[in-house]
């Protein structure tokens, strides 16, 4: 059975909460097994992923919130964590998928992890684990996969 780690920021709890809700609704779904990982903040999620490659996971999932603020330390965590996480991507081939959220208001955060809208948590577990077909050579297109080319 798929094995998943959710990496969570809990910066902005209630943004957090839809994010976590759709992603555990998909794994769910996909009939994943998952564990969840909780960290302050957008910048400690690629710490907390490098700590956990050790550990027998075979996706994982990354989420979090960050709202444009009145400084320039928004860029920094936004560009920072964004690297962070796919230079350990690349480095380890890892299976992952992205629903740190990098938006500009609260409305527009709340639109994009609410699983009735956009729901950005949701689809971040299904990107990682279509990243992991993708590793264990499934490379098939998605008409494809859907029958229809």
């Amino acid at each position: 059975m798929t094995k998943v780690l959710i990496i969570e920021a809990r910066y902005y709890d209630h943004i957090n909460d839809f994010l976590l809700e759709g992603a555990v609704a998909a794994l769910k779904e996909a009939g994943a097994e998952y564990d969840v990982l909780t960290v302050p903040g957008a910048l400690e999620i690629p710490a907390a992923l490098n700590m956990s490659l050790d550990k027998e996971y075979d996706a994982f999932v990354v989420s979090g919130c960050v709202i444009r603020g009145e400084t320039g330390h928004y860029d920094i965590v936004c560009n920072e964590s964004a690297r962070g996480v796919y230079d350990l991507v690349l480095k380890h081939n890892l299976a992952l998928g992205n629903a740190i959220l990098t938006v500009d208001t609260e409305t527009q955060a709340l639109a994009r992890a609410r699983p009735d809208d956009k729901n950005k948590g949701g689809g971040a577990a299904q990107a990682a684990l279509r990243m992991l077909e993708i590793k264990n050579g499934n490379i098939t297109s998605m008409e494809e996969r859907r029958g229809t080319a």
